[in-house]
């Protein structure tokens, strides 16, 4: 998976037809935790997830109000459309992605 920063995110995301992004930190267990079960859906569905280190990229987990971590968020053509906040089973991740496919 990809980690995106400020200067990348535009074209990591925004630009792209449809991606997941991953908002993070390092030290988050939960996040650790779903990571795994991101990189396993990336494969299966073949879809672009892209990762924001909240840490180290504080204006964009600004601009989309990141209050809690992970936060999970599709985007469309460069809109948003769907938010995940927590962590969740594989099966129920994948799922979530899918339906928005």
């Amino acid at each position: 998976m990809k980690v995106t920063n400020n200067q990348n995110f535009e074209n990591d995301v925004l630009s792209q037809e449809f991606v997941v992004v991953d908002f993070f930190a390092d030290w988050c267990g939960p996040c650790r935790m779903i990571s795994p079960f991101l990189e396993e859906i990336q494969q299966e569905q073949r879809v672009e997830i892209v990762k924001v280190n909240i840490d180290e990229s504080p204006d964009i987990a600004s601009k989309y109000d990141i209050m809690s971590i992970p936060t999970l968020m599709i985007f469309k053509n460069g809109e948003k459309v769907s938010v995940n906040v927590g962590a969740a089973s594989k099966a129920r991740l994948s799922d979530w992605i899918s339906s928005h496919k």
